[in-house]
């Protein structure tokens, strides 16, 4: 089969003929429809995710057919967990020592075919097509977990308008919620694009909302925003930081944390995170930006991310 493969930091992938794997006890053979192109893939080829191994075929936001039954599923960043320790036990399995990655220790999606645990597939809502759903899988997902960690929060701040923020925009507004996104200063289309996804106001991160926030969102890997955001949200209000790379926080006073605001850091998600987010997402008319690339262009789709190029999400079709 067809594959991109990551060979070493720092280095574009490489277009391989590999062997289709197989699966074994308790996997399945997924036929590739569509697999998402998230930042953590970037974070991955850039060498910023030490845990992971090369070579390694990047991608989990994966979309395909288990080719033993023909059913549709996706597979997500979590690929395996223990069940035993105590994080798992807990319902915390997204902390388990142990967890194995889809894309980072085990071969992800970037390829013709995967093979994944079945218990750590997921069931993909049927009116969403293969490239719309796949960014659903990860930044989707995140931006759920993340989201949950808000409570009742009505205004909520949203830094970084990329593909787990448009997504997350049209659930907080569907919620009735009030979106304020803060887009990179001059990025005039990223503010136009978070009001056509529902934001209720965007600006760049530089500036204040026009009234503060009970919550907010980080989706950037840029720790500078930390203070910005703490600066914009009232007492007792949270700072989410979803990524899973984030530059240094500066230092900061006191008094922007003082008040019992919080800062709190998402770490990957739960089968769980997955069930309940899908199941929403298929009661909701998501309209997810994507822009494909066929799967030898992965290098390019990745260039664009970095450069922010794209409006919303990408994914690799293996045709």
């Amino acid at each position: 089969m067809k594959a991109m493969r990551a060979h070493a930091p720092g280095r574009p992938l490489r277009e391989e003929e590999v062997p289709t794997p197989e699966p074994g006890k308790g996997q399945v053979l997924l036929k590739v429809a569509a697999c998402g192109v998230c930042r953590t893939d970037l974070h991955l080829v850039d060498g910023e995710l030490s845990a992971c191994r090369y070579p390694v075929t990047p991608g989990h936001e994966v979309v395909g057919t288990i080719v033993s039954s023909g059913a549709r599923v996706g597979v997500p960043w979590l690929g395996w967990a223990c069940g035993a320790c105590a994080y798992c036990r807990s319902g915390r399995e997204n902390l388990c020592e142990s967890a194995r990655f889809t894309g980072c220790h085990l071969d992800g999606g970037y390829a013709e075919y995967i093979v994944a645990d079945e218990r750590f597939c997921l069931p993909v809502p049927e009116r969403y097509g293969d490239a719309e759903a796949a960014p659903l899988l990860c930044a989707g997902l995140i931006g759920y977990r993340c989201y949950t960690k808000i409570g009742d929060a009505k205004n909520l701040g949203v830094y970084g308008f990329g593909a787990a923020a448009h997504i997350l925009a049209q659930v907080a507004r569907a919620e009735g919620r009030t979106v304020f996104a803060f887009t990179r200063p001059g990025d005039a289309a990223g503010r136009a694009f978070a009001l056509d996804c529902g934001a209720g106001w965007a600006g760049d991160s530089t500036q204040m909302p026009p009234e503060p926030l009970d919550a907010a969102i980080i989706f950037a890997p840029v720790g500078a925003l930390v203070p910005a955001a703490l600066q914009a949200v009232r007492k007792g209000g949270i700072v989410v930081c979803g990524g899973i790379h984030m530059s240094a926080i500066p230092s900061f006073p006191y008094e922007l944390l003082w008040g019992e605001r919080r800062i709190e850091s998402v770490a990957n998600l739960t089968r769980t995170d997955g069930e309940r987010f899908l199941a929403l997402a298929a009661t909701l008319p998501l309209r997810m930006a994507v822009k494909t690339y066929p799967l030898t262009k992965a290098n390019e789709a990745l260039s664009d991310l970095r450069n922010g190029k794209l409006a919303g999400a990408a994914a690799l079709l293996p045709v």
